[in-house]
């Protein structure tokens, strides 16, 4: 019999990369907000009834980290109420459910990588209402998973490496802070990462996934001028400048060091990731690919 995976977030970029990246075999539905509304209980259970789906894979956000701290009610109902309603139907249907979470969870302050079972912090709305959401799937499907990840970016949807490209090929020059610390994450290593934990049933708790290595994102955008600019992306390399967080003041306040300790999911997966400029390079080479067809 064909699996069924239910993708909610098919817009986003994990959204879109978990399509591209579905095993064969599996029959895959995937949602975006027009087609499941997760904040609404009884869209839920009335596609839960129509799909019968065999495993979720919430892929479903509210990102916008800096316009959370006025959105806080609206971030609440995404990221915390619609997971809640996610694993109720998952619970009460025998369904497995992969919930991915993110590093903002964590204050940033430890100097240290952050295990699963590390202390939590979160240092404004977006975090604290991720950590909300873990909580709520894990009240309603003890069983679930839960897959942290940070910086991520893609080919599909507006992400950082996007924005720094629009940016060099703005400007000459870019400042960029140089005091925040954590690791890439392709979401196309990230989607691949979750097949493999459909894969692997027995999986349930908390579990942090991203490439290896680390970086700022001073060396991060660094490191995307220099391969843009190798693959004919960029007709010439910006300078890009370091500068301290305070000289860049945000709405939100990020954790200054977000690196996760994945050791734990590389070996339950039985694998470890490129290093983070590695996956930049082969993301690069993919978006120089389509923009070229």
């Amino acid at each position: 019999m064909t699996a069924t995976a239910l993708i909610t977030g098919a817009a986003g970029q994990l959204g879109c990369e978990l399509q591209a990246t579905a095993p064969a075999g599996v029959r895959v539905v995937a949602l975006d907000r027009r087609g499941l509304d997760i904040t609404d209980p009884e869209a839920v259970r009335r596609v839960f009834g129509e799909l019968r789906p065999d495993v979720v894979l919430n892929a479903a956000a509210y990102t916008a980290v800096d316009r959370a701290e006025e959105e806080e009610a609206l971030a609440l109902a995404i990221n915390a109420e619609g997971p809640g309603h996610l694993a109720a139907a998952c619970a009460s249907t025998g369904t497995a459910l992969i919930h991915v979470s993110t590093d903002f969870v964590f204050a940033g302050d430890s100097g240290h990588p952050y295990l699963p079972d590390a202390p939590t912090g979160p240092q404004g709305a977006y975090g604290r209402s991720k950590l909300a959401g873990e909580r709520a799937v894990q009240r309603a499907h003890p069983r679930a998973m839960i897959v942290r990840t940070g910086w991520v970016y893609s080919s599909f949807g507006s992400n950082f490496v996007k924005t720094m490209l629009r940016l060099m090929r703005e400007r000459d020059t870019l400042s960029v802070v140089c005091d925040q610390v954590g690791t890439p994450t392709w979401s196309r290593g990230l989607a691949t990462a979750l097949w493999s934990a459909v894969d692997q049933p027995l999986l349930q708790g908390v579990y942090h996934w991203s490439d290896a290595g680390v970086c700022s994102w001073y060396d991060f955008a660094v490191a995307i001028a220099e391969e843009a600019t190798a693959l004919g992306l960029l007709r010439q390399q910006p300078v890009v400048q370091p500068i301290p967080t305070s000289a860049y003041p945000t709405p939100a306040r990020r954790p200054a060091c977000s690196i996760l300790d994945k050791q734990s999911t590389w070996e339950a997966l039985q694998h470890v990731p490129p290093h983070w400029r590695v996956q930049l390079r082969s993301m690069l080479q993919a978006l120089k690919e389509s923009t070229d067809a």
